[in-house]
């Protein structure tokens, strides 16, 4: 395939599951989708499908999972309705080998993946397939996996990731400021440079980074859908970054576009 021709690796920075209803992010992500082409299927790396196994939904139409608590009712009522794939189920589980990947019947598109996807895919008319992030790996393993999975965007395949690289929720501001804490600040602009310069062992090696990385990955589940699209990078691809904002203080929304495209949505 030209690499003209090749399907983009997007990572989403989603924040609070309130950005599928309201606020700045719907623009972003509705010109984002307008500006991508049509992809053949996605394959979602959601922080939300954090166990101890590798699996994939193998659903001809998998459910959409309202994972959270304790909000508005309207958001409860959200359907995304996309088909399963199964053949890009069987093409994963082929990549992959020799790993041990379960098809699952018991998951579905969780709201790190329909959050987004319903405003920059509204139609719901593409396949979905996520793949879970097993827990018991590295950061290593997570980004290894996204360099095996590169070869889906030459066959027509948008991979992503949605997660967040600043996540502390403990840490929010509850007093009504949006101001971003300085370690937020700060960590967010190491992990642009270092997007920006291909400097990817470095982000794999996140807690090499310091007091900052600390603070802004508690837990890492948010942390390594990056790692798989920084792994599914190609030489050609052209770095964009959008949403480059934090919420409450500690919860980014950073974006990341890889595609030999480079993009102006924002």
């Amino acid at each position: 395939m030209n690499c003209s021709e090749r399907m983009p690796a997007v990572f989403f920075g989603h924040g609070s599951p309130m950005n599928a209803l309201e606020g700045p992010y719907l623009r972003i992500w509705q010109a984002l989708g307008a500006a991508l082409p049509q992809p053949r299927a996605i394959l979602m790396i959601s922080a939300h499908w954090y166990v101890p196994e590798l699996a994939l939904t193998a659903q001809a139409a998998p459910p959409t999972i309202h994972d959270f608590q304790g909000f508005p009712a309207e958001l409860y009522q959200i359907q995304y309705p996309a088909p399963g794939a199964g053949w890009l189920v069987e093409r994963v589980t082929s990549l992959l080998q020799p790993l041990e990947i379960r098809p699952a019947q018991d998951w579905g598109l969780d709201h790190g993946t329909w959050s987004v996807l319903r405003h920059s895919h509204p139609a719901a008319s593409v396949p979905v397939v996520q793949l879970s992030i097993d827990r018991r790996q590295p950061p290593e393993f997570h980004y290894e996996l996204g360099r095996r999975l590169a070869v889906l965007r030459d066959e027509g395949v948008l991979l992503a990731g949605s997660g967040d690289v600043v996540h502390n929720l403990r840490l929010l501001r509850r007093d009504g400021s949006n101001a971003p804490y300085d370690w937020a600040l700060r960590f967010q602009d190491t992990v642009k440079d270092a997007i920006t310069a291909r400097r990817h062992a470095a982000l794999c090696d996140w807690q090499a980074l310091g007091a900052d990385a600390a603070l802004a990955i508690p837990t890492q589940e948010h942390w390594l859908p990056l790692l798989y699209v920084l792994g599914a990078q190609r030489d050609a691809d052209v770095v964009t970054l959008f949403g480059d904002a934090i919420e409450l203080g500690a919860v980014s929304m950073l974006g990341v576009v890889l595609d030999v495209r480079h993009h102006s949505f924002i």
